[in-house]
């Protein structure tokens, strides 16, 4: 459009029918009542935003209590500076937030200076917070409805309409209420999200074994959560990580590492934060097989635990004679081993992908071949806790003969309980893909993903599982999210007529 054009525009005057259009938009009534209800919902999230809050004395703890509106239901617990716990405790459109906001050290002191007293304390926390909830859901009622008419007044300055927009909004809130109380699961406490600070995560999670042992005990679960972080927040550096328990074997799984050095030292944090008996990586460890990346498995020998590995489509006969020759290094090539307590069944991945003139074998081969291992199992009548490969497709005939698959090979996590019984747990790369994640098509690095794995050393069942994503600056952000294995006993090669349970995420990497 030229400058003359611009300059004869009447701009004041289509400045005037658009509010005339308005006007009379306005004007109808219908068009009144939706501006009445878009009255109550403004004016009564306004008010939840700015008045929503109370304090409330939780145990030896003072927590701020929150109610807000946001399109997935969640309670949040803000544990600062360690991280932020995450719950689905609700499907209705609000969000629960509390945040220690102060810890009174002469009851902390005293719950710390007896073990004991955080289990006398349930009781008392859960009234704590029943009390706490009651007086924010009270709160959150007068504030939206005042937020909605003193919004109606200021739009319509018409008492009636006033009046009319803080029924919408009451009407909303108490049927998100209705909605929040009909969908309540208090079993989400023992499946918390984390995010924050990788070395606080065990601490603020907690530990699963006292989560699989003590499930059915977990009457106030979310006020056994917030004494238990009251305490961990004010005496994080002397509380120990976990409880010596032998009757639970916790397993590091790791895989695509791809000669990304930064993986050694996720490696050896998550060891010494969780406390893991074992790493099991399922393959590709280097990048392309050659002697000279064998100097880079040398890391495996610094670490303190058995590390049983597969190889995978990157790796090499080499690398498979590199990481054999560490001393603490257990190679599964078509075995069945016993490692710390767990018998695992291996086998390395037929293809070598960085060899183009190598004549490599096709998905169906791979999968044929995948069968005859399986067959080998069944016939060896040996029972097998773990499967390690490299990929689900050559895994894939396990389904129904083990309890568990663990594979990797796909750069994300995902992970798919089958009706015949089996999990599979395809594990993300824990090298970030290597140099090949900063290439990834979304335009964002491929994230750094492991999981802890927690056995019960008399069955050898997986009871639970810690997924952890690290990020951020110098990878010290976490997101570690808790899975409870619903049915850790049950049966495995019977078919089951009930939905099988699957769970992939989003995009993944080639």
């Amino acid at each position: 459009m030229s400058w003359e054009a611009i300059r004869g525009y009447d701009l004041r005057g289509a400045l005037r029918r658009l509010r005339g259009t308005f006007d009379r938009l306005r004007a109808g009534r219908a068009w009144r009542w939706v501006w009445v209800v878009v009255a109550g919902l403004v004016g009564g999230w306004l008010g939840l935003a700015l008045g929503g809050q109370v304090v409330t004395p939780i145990g030896p703890a003072d927590v701020t209590l929150g109610l807000s509106p946001q399109w997935h239901g969640e309670t949040v617990v803000n544990v600062a500076p360690l991280g932020q716990l995450a719950f689905d405790t609700h499907d209705a459109p609000l969000k629960l937030e509390a945040t220690i906001t102060d810890i009174r050290l002469s009851a902390a002191e005293k719950v710390f200076a007896d073990p004991d007293a955080i289990n006398r304390m349930a009781a008392g926390i859960g009234s704590d917070l029943r009390a706490g909830v009651i007086d924010l859901l009270v709160r959150a009622v007068l504030v939206a409805v005042l937020g909605a008419a003193l919004t109606g007044l200021l739009l319509f300055r018409n008492v009636w309409r006033a009046l009319a927009s803080a029924l919408v909004s009451l009407s909303v809130l108490a049927a998100s209420g209705a909605v929040a109380a009909n969908t309540f699961n208090p079993s989400s406490i023992a499946e918390p999200r984390y995010t924050g600070l990788i070395a606080g995560a065990p601490q603020v999670v907690g530990s699963a074994e006292e989560v699989v042992g003590r499930f059915s005990q977990y009457q106030e679960q979310l006020a056994g959560l917030v004494g238990n972080v009251a305490m961990i927040y004010e005496a994080t550096s002397t509380l120990p990580l976990y409880e010596e328990d032998e009757s639970v074997i916790r397993v590091l799984h790791v895989s695509d590492i791809q000669l990304n050095p930064a993986s050694w030292s996720i490696i050896s944090t998550l060891l010494k934060q969780y406390g893991a008996d074992m790493v099991v990586d399922s393959g590709d460890i280097t990048d392309r097989g050659s002697a000279a990346e064998d100097v880079f498995v040398e890391e495996i020998g610094e670490l303190d635990v058995p590390y049983v590995w597969v190889r995978g489509q990157h790796d090499s006969m080499g690398t498979q004679r590199a990481v054999a020759a560490q001393e603490n290094a257990v190679v599964l090539d078509g075995e069945v081993q016993e490692v710390g307590g767990l018998t695992f069944y291996g086998s390395g991945d037929p293809r070598y992908a960085p060899d183009a003139a190598r004549l490599n074998p096709d998905a169906a081969e791979v999968a044929a071949q995948g069968e005859e291992e399986a067959e080998k199992v069944i016939s060896s009548k040996e029972d097998v806790d773990v499967v390690l490969m490299h990929t689900r497709t050559q895994a894939e005939a396990f389904d129904g003969v083990v309890p568990l698959v663990l594979t990797g090979g796909e750069h994300l996590r995902s992970t798919e309980l089958t009706g015949l019984g089996t999990r599979f747990l395809v594990q993300g790369s824990t090298g970030g893909a290597g140099l090949r994640g900063l290439d990834h098509e979304s335009g964002r690095p491929v994230p750094y993903q492991a999981s802890v794995l927690y056995f019960d050393a008399e069955t050898g069942r997986l009871q639970a599982r810690d997924d952890i994503d690290l990020g951020g600056v110098g990878l010290t952000s976490a997101q570690v999210e808790r899975h409870i294995e619903s049915d850790p006993d049950r049966p495995v090669g019977e078919p089951d007529e009930s939905p099988t349970e699957k769970a992939d995420d989003a995009e993944r990497t080639p």
